[in-house]
């Protein structure tokens, strides 16, 4: 099993409270995240978003990096 591993350019206290101004139905426990578990991150935040682990990833790297994607 192939381990995903999030790019962050930004602490990851900042990206969650981006994330969560970004999204409103996001909680702190949804974004609960430890490192090197970034799989369980994605893998929650995917079903709770409907959207597939790739672009939750994606998502959360261009907020860490504010490269506009993020909408």
């Amino acid at each position: 099993m192939q381990t995903t591993t999030l790019k962050l350019s930004a602490p990851w206290s900042h990206v969650k409270e981006l994330l969560k101004e970004n999204n409103i139905e996001l909680t702190d426990e949804d974004l609960d995240y430890k490192e090197g578990r970034d799989d369980e991150l994605l893998e929650r935040l995917s079903k709770k978003m409907n959207k597939d682990k790739e672009a939750v990833k994606d998502y959360i790297e261009s907020i860490s990096s504010n490269k506009g994607i993020a909408s």
